[in-house]
């Protein structure tokens, strides 16, 4: 039955496709007033396009068509009932009126016949202020009902689902539209839920009792008209009217998606996906919406220096003399800096300005990658090539050491988009993994024979190299195999083949401000006499400092290096300090700041300048318009936000790749995250957050169940 139904959603998506690809416009009569709209539009979309309001509650743009909340009906000339407008593709010269007695009455029936199963939860519903059932019928609806105890049996009364721990079900407050049904099974690939019985007795949830665990599933809560669907770590803690809104950039991962961050009392309460046509549509990842408790967890909140085996609070003004002291006494061959992966430009080009004015260039991320001659010169050969809309319209793709549904979960939406509405075969190399496509698994190895002919009659192929293969010894070996067997489908220069999936926020903003990559190789080799650490606690699992060794910490979170530090100082998380990010295609976003940081701690890229001031350095700006002029200075890309900068030199990186391919190593490939209880708590950021360890305790438990797979 799920295969049927599969078949059926991939059929409509081709449809719709042929439909947009016809270019002729077809003329119309909206009220009256004659309008040019495309042929392939329906009723609803030509009126929207037109700025009139239609209301709905099933009808999704990025989801099929329903058609059965019935609250879009129109009057056709010709036809002697009202139309679904979402469902009704426009013709020529077509009469349709949105305004007669007619048409409104019929959405005012439709309205008073869903309020009169609906429960009267306004007061305590989380959904109150963003309801469309709200919104609706006080623009749509009547005054007053017709329900009365007397004549009617009752509402219906339905029993909630158990979705996981963090979805909370009231489904006396459904009202059928379908939305969470279609997107779990066209945007997550999960057939999870679906709808029993007809009409009154029509029931929406999971025929065996299951929960709905998914890297998008928080958009299921997003999508839903009514307060049938909320959040249950936002649950009761405010109502939308007393929040303040905003703009900012989520760091969890490299894809850049755009969110909203919603804040009360200078606490962030949640955050919600702000919408990006060209990078994350509206979608967001449940590690970006649900993981910012973190940022309230092991907060450093004020500068703390080491006293025998302790870190005892200190002031500012010690706490950068101390820092001074030690940085001026270290060797500058000595002395090594390690950016973390949630730093953004701002701080990076500070930092790195800093080092450099100690007539020092050991800036590392923590990231270790040496895979082409090219090292980090040439963003090609550790990036997006491509625009990430563009991934929809590939026709093959193969996935070489990588899992994009944990690792980038937009990017993989749009993966999944291109394997849904342009039926793109999808092929791997690596080890088995959850995905929500179909795969052709065709090894576990860089054997290149074993892989020739996947992309064969290819006309748009991509191949995905998963960044974590890149600082193995293989990855000589394996980016030589790729470019040489992607050199036969780079016919169009405006369709590079072979891509690179990052996963820290800070990866491409650090490598383009000049720092470089391989830490972990850095520390052990330079055996450095003092370490100044931006947020970076990973490598410190990996390296033990010496007994000599000084450490400057400078972080919002302690962790590891915080702990070995002779000198913490307390910085911002991302909600505190905003700044420039650039994601996996080297695109420039800005964040701004929703919340002023707790106790003593300061903007990170101002204690760097704090620091150069103290050791009786100049750096040549003291705000933040001129350290955006330095910015743009070390690389206009800085300044160019928003907008998708097209990679030059591709052919040099597949050329640099001969130079270094007869390194040998192991060929096997590994991932880091197989299955989802893997990307709950990936990095020390999410494993810091209550929310994502409740997460991954029901993920793994139910992994464990014999029906999870049902």
């Amino acid at each position: 039955m799920f295969k049927t139904c599969r078949n059926l959603l991939k059929r409509h998506a081709i449809t719709l496709q042929k439909r947009k690809q016809q270019t002729g416009s077809t003329s119309i009569f909206i009220n009256g007033r004659p309008v040019q709209v495309p042929s392939y539009y329906s009723i609803l979309q030509a009126c929207r396009s037109q700025g009139i309001a239609m209301p709905s509650f099933c009808y999704h743009e990025r989801l099929s068509v329903a058609g059965n909340c019935r609250m879009c009906l129109v009057t056709v000339e010709g036809m002697w009932k009202p139309q679904i407008a979402c469902a009704v593709q426009v013709s020529k010269n077509m009469k349709i009126r949105t305004n007669n007695a007619i048409t409104l009455k019929a959405q005012e029936s439709v309205l008073e016949f869903i309020l009169a199963d609906h429960p009267l939860d306004c007061p305590i519903c989380d959904q109150g202020g963003e309801c469309d059932l709200q919104d609706l019928s006080m623009k749509f609806g009547n005054d007053r009902t017709r329900y009365t105890e007397i004549h009617f049996t009752g509402k219906r009364a339905v029993e909630s689902k158990d979705l996981g721990p963090l979805i909370n079900t009231e489904m006396n407050r459904c009202i059928h539209c379908t939305r969470c049904i279609r997107f779990a099974s066209q945007v997550c690939g999960m057939d999870v839920l679906g709808s029993t019985g007809r009409g009154h007795h029509m029931l929406v949830g999971t025929y065996v009792d299951k929960m709905f665990l998914s890297e998008l599933s928080g958009n299921i809560i997003d999508l839903c008209p009514v307060g049938a669907l909320t959040s249950i770590p936002y649950r009761f803690k405010a109502r939308p009217w007393e929040l303040k809104t905003t703009n900012s950039i989520d760091v969890t991962d490299a894809t850049g998606t755009n969110i909203v961050l919603n804040s009360r009392y200078n606490r962030v309460i949640r955050a919600l996906p702000r919408e990006h046509e060209e990078i994350n549509q509206e979608w967001l990842s449940d590690k970006g919406r649900w993981a910012i408790d973190s940022t309230e967890m092991q907060r450093l909140v004020s500068p703390m220096v080491k006293c025998g085996s302790c870190l005892k609070p200190i002031e500012w003004d010690v706490a950068l003399s101390e820092v001074a002291k030690i940085i001026c006494r270290s060797d500058p061959k000595k002395l090594v800096a390690v950016a973390g992966p949630h730093c953004n430009v701002e701080t990076l080009v500070a930092a790195k300005d800093l080092i450099n004015m100690l007539d020092c260039d050991n800036t590392f991320i923590e990231r270790s990658m040496c895979c082409t001659g090219s090292d980090t010169d040439i963003r090609a050969a550790y990036g997006l090539n491509i625009n990430m809309k563009d991934v929809v319209t590939a026709d093959k793709i193969l996935l070489v050491g990588t899992n994009p549904r944990f690792e980038a979960p937009i990017l993989n939406a749009w993966i999944r988009q291109a394997y849904r509405t342009n039926e793109c075969d999808i092929y791997v190399v690596g080890p088995r993994c959850d995905y929500n496509y179909h795969v052709t698994y065709i090894a576990n190895d860089i054997t290149l024979d074993r892989y020739t002919d996947c992309l064969k009659g290819a006309k748009k192929p991509l191949i995905f190299v998963g960044v974590s293969q890149l600082g193995l010894p293989l990855s000589y070996q394996l980016m030589f195999g790729v470019y040489q067997y992607a050199k036969k489908y780079m016919t169009n220069k405006d369709w590079p083949v072979v891509h690179v999936i990052t996963r820290e926020a800070s990866f491409a903003g650090a490598l383009e401000a000049g720092w470089k990559p391989n830490a972990l190789q850095a520390l052990c080799t330079i055996n450095p006499n003092t370490v100044i650490s931006l947020g970076a606690d990973e490598v410190f699992y990996n390296w033990n400092p010496p007994g000599a060794c000084s450490i400057i910490y400078v972080g919002f979170q302690g962790d590891r290096c915080a702990q070995r530090a002779s000198v913490v100082l307390p910085g911002c998380a991302y909600t505190e300090m905003g700044g420039t990010y650039l994601n996996m295609e080297c695109r420039s976003q800005y964040a701004y700041p929703a919340v002023s940081p707790p106790g003593k701690a300061r903007v990170d890229w101002k204690i760097f300048r704090a620091i150069a001031e103290v050791c009786g350095f100049c750096m040549s700006y003291s705000d933040i318009q001129g350290l955006h002029v330095r910015m743009g200075q070390v690389s206009p890309l800085f300044n160019c936000l928003g907008n998708f900068q097209p990679k030059l030199f591709v052919d040099c990186v597949m050329s640099l790749c001969k130079k270094v391919a007869q390194l040998k190593g192991s060929e096997q490939l590994d991932v880091c995250m197989k299955t989802l209880p893997d990307y709950y708590c990936s990095e020390i950021f999410s494993s810091n957050s209550c929310t994502m360890i409740e997460a991954k305790k029901a993920a793994t438990k139910f992994q464990s169940l014999p029906y999870n797979k049902i």
